[in-house]
């Protein structure tokens, strides 16, 4: 009776570990895609707990309604800690039902297969004691164990690692074309299970070939699922590189104009440097008939229609000059304090279409972000420290960013549809190129964003 007991005992101890590697497992596929690893253990945590209920509950409850309510579970509290991209959150949950189906299935293939070898050897059949049998059934049950868990992480691993956009919206579209393989696999697998159980009514055993063909079809499914997922991915990413090499076609777009209205400013500045010989004699004139006053505002003229053919900003740059008095005059469009103290690293290695990129992308943000209840403002500066050149960027801003926990960047509510969800991805690749890095910082109700460049 105590053999007994015991056999019993373990056996319900292996089906709550098995139910523990599920939730860690589900824990490892969320966690990428949720901004709180706090809410990835919650999501496994539920998984394991309602999974733990419906087993110690006296009435039956099939595996694929068990496996539905652990994962309508999950996407619960998914949903409920963060309220965003419910798609995706349905994407997760869903794959982690099919994938629970395929692997639980291999697993068990392989434990029977195992199992029934051992069982027919001599030694099992003869007198061996009864404790040595139910070490046999412990290391058999181990082996279960550790396939469950290297199957079933197996795939988790290789669909974080190739769902590149994480924290983009997933639509409704895209949920149903990620899903559908996951559907179709249960489906095929449940009508396989249904002939498994009529040919046993019939003939008291499975088809000699039923083992094989399940757990080829459960690893086939399981690849499918995670086969699609890469390939969308890939070609996702392709349409990211094939964007990102747009924007940078647009910034080089950008830079012959800028460098066009160079030219024209060098045009007005020579047509005004003709014309000064006319104006100093005609302030001599002035002057030497006393007409003081008209001297005066013939001055003020001429000083506002130089200021207007320079320019106020003088960054020591003509190309970055042309750039900030773009953005100074779009900022002041949408009632935007501009404030400037920005200089061009004159004689170092850094170019001046490296510096236009990062002037183009971190200007571009403030503006469109700039926000909150006082007084809107941007405000650029740069300065030398050592052997590095420091550009700060800093405009009014109030409210909460996510952050993409791979990229370390701050997660662009547009979406990546246009070039801004770029802007700051370029900025670091700028950086890099000159061996240095960005940075972020929020404080009094400020968005800070820090570029160094290192120079020879």
């Amino acid at each position: 009776m105590t053999d007994l007991v015991d056999w019993s005992g373990f056996t319900q101890t292996v089906s709550v570990i098995e139910l523990c590697i599920a939730g860690y497992c589900l824990y490892r596929l969320v966690k990428p895609f949720l901004q709180s690893a706090k809410a990835a253990l919650a999501t496994g945590g539920i998984y394991f707990l309602t999974m733990l209920m419906l087993y110690v509950m006296p009435f039956y409850c099939d595996a694929f309604m068990a496996y539905a309510l652990g994962s309508l579970a999950a996407f619960m509290v998914m949903c409920g800690l963060e309220r965003r991209n419910y798609f995706q959150k349905a994407f997760l949950a869903i794959t982690y039902f099919s994938l629970r189906w395929f692997t639980a299935a291999m697993a068990e293939l392989l434990y029977d297969n195992l199992y029934c070898m051992v069982e027919n050897t001599m030694w099992y059949q003869g007198d061996s004691p009864m404790r040595m049998q139910f070490m046999v059934y412990v290391g058999v049950c181990i082996f279960y164990l550790v396939m469950v868990l290297v199957i079933t992480d197996g795939a988790v691993c290789c669909i974080t690692r190739s769902y590149v956009c994480k924290y983009e919206q997933m639509s409704k579209r895209e949920l149903l074309m990620l899903v559908i393989p996951s559907f179709l696999g249960v489906a095929g697998y449940k009508i396989i299970r249904y002939y498994r159980s009529f040919y046993m009514q019939e003939n008291g055993k499975p088809p000699e070939t039923y083992d094989m063909l399940l757990l080829v079809y459960c690893g086939v499914a399981v690849m499918v699922v995670v086969i699609l997922i890469m390939l969308y991915q890939n070609l996702k990413a392709a349409q990211e590189e094939k964007s990102a090499n747009q924007m940078l076609s647009a910034q080089i777009d950008n830079l012959k104009r800028h460098i066009e209205q160079v030219e024209n400013l060098y045009q007005d500045i020579r047509s005004m440097k003709h014309d000064m010989t006319n104006h100093v004699l005609t302030l001599e004139r002035l002057y030497s008939e006393n007409e003081t006053k008209e001297a005066e505002d013939y001055v003020r003229e001429l000083k506002a229609a130089f200021i207007e053919t320079v320019g106020e900003i003088k960054s020591g740059n003509p190309v970055t000059d042309v750039i900030l008095r773009e953005w100074k005059t779009e900022a002041e469009k949408k009632n935007i304090q501009f404030q400037c103290d920005f200089h061009y690293p004159t004689g170092s290695n850094i170019n001046v279409f490296d510096i236009s990129v990062i002037l183009n992308n971190a200007l571009q943000n403030a503006v469109e972000n700039a926000g909150g209840g006082g007084a809107l403002h941007i405000s650029i500066r740069s300065y030398r420290r050592n052997n590095a050149y420091m550009i700060e960027i800093s405009n009014s801003f109030t409210g909460n960013l996510q952050w993409d926990t791979e990229s370390r960047l701050p997660v662009t509510s547009k979406g990546k549809t246009d070039s801004h969800g770029y802007g700051l991805n370029n900025i670091r690749k700028i950086a890099a190129k000159y061996f240095g890095d960005i940075d972020f910082a929020i404080k009094n109700e400020e968005f800070i964003l820090s570029i160094m460049l290192m120079m020879e």
